[in-house]
């Protein structure tokens, strides 16, 4: 389980999570839930017996926030930690702050939807699932795999949309594969590559 060892973690349940509310680039903070599943996704990897190389993290206090929570119950509050936009979550633009409902009022469901689960349509002034892709992947190609293949155990806590960007190599996915395939708050996805940087195996510890 340690030789190139990926562990991709979406960030726990943010303040507007909780509020319904396009989030993107906006920083609020992790909730109550937020924390505890940080700590319960540290508590998870502990008990897999896991410990860790280096961590990597987004500019953004709710994936800061998580990772700090996951290695304090790792024991490993120290760890050496690069922290860089290009793991941000994806741009919502002129959406950012406002409750989806609200959005769907303003622009209607049908295009709101468009903005939401299509691949290459932007919301305006914001980042289509492609562009997050554009920036998040060679990030992870020039960074973070050169790390795994080292054989150095890597932790990335991140975005829900950063995240599939590195999933979508990872699993081999077409955008509308990458579209459907959803990433649960605070919840660890073990990856052990092969030399090539292929997947050997992987494991969701969604409970």
């Amino acid at each position: 389980m340690t030789d190139r060892c990926l562990v991709l973690v979406r960030h726990g349940q943010s303040d507007w999570n909780l509020k319904n509310l396009f989030t993107g680039w906006k920083d609020p903070d992790l909730t109550a839930q937020g924390i505890a599943e940080a700590k319960a996704a540290g508590r998870k990897l502990k008990a897999r017996g896991l410990a860790f190389d280096i961590a990597f993290t987004s500019a953004l206090t709710r994936a800061q926030h998580t990772l700090t929570l996951m290695l304090e119950e790792l024991g490993q509050s120290g760890l050496a930690t690069i922290r860089d936009q290009a793991l941000n979550e994806r741009d919502y633009g002129e959406l950012s702050g406002l409750n989806k409902d609200d959005a769907r009022a303003k622009w209607g469901e049908e295009q709101v939807h468009v903005w939401r689960r299509s691949y290459d349509v932007p919301p305006p002034g914001g980042e289509s699932l492609k562009d997050t892709l554009a920036r998040a992947l060679p990030y992870y190609v020039q960074e973070i795999l050169p790390q795994v293949l080292r054989g150095k155990r890597t932790l990335v806590a991140a975005h829900g949309n950063s995240l599939r960007a590195l999933i979508m190599v990872l699993e081999r996915l077409t955008p509308e594969q990458i579209l459907k395939r959803e990433l649960a708050t605070g919840v660890p996805v073990i990856y052990t590559l092969n030399a090539d940087s292929t997947v050997a195996s992987h494991v969701d510890l969604a409970e």
